[in-house]
């Protein structure tokens, strides 16, 4: 589990009522960035659409899993982020295990 902090950057899964207000192409995910942290479930964000207009959302889901979220609308790290992570525990257990 990543745990969320100010300033991080996070994938935006819209809901459908942002649809009708934001720019929307396709299915491609929304940029955001974290404004403040609930805890490690639920953050508040500034959501980009894809012209790069900006839209303040409060106390979205963050999913931690690699499931699909079906709550909508909500927020996953990147696959990098989820990658780096992996790497990170990985050493964390190797030096736990010498």
């Amino acid at each position: 589990m990543i745990e969320p902090t100010v300033g991080r950057i996070v994938w935006y899964r819209p809901s459908e009522q942002d649809r009708e207000i934001m720019v929307i192409q396709g299915d491609q995910p929304l940029a955001a960035v974290v404004a403040y942290v609930w805890n490690s479930e639920r953050v508040n964000l500034t959501v980009f659409d894809h012209t790069g207009a900006y839209f303040p959302r409060s106390s979205i889901v963050l999913n931690q899993s690699d499931q699909p979220c079906t709550t909508s609308p909500s927020c996953e790290w990147m696959p990098y982020q989820k990658g780096q992570a992996a790497k990170y525990e990985a050493l964390e257990r190797e030096k736990s295990n010498a």
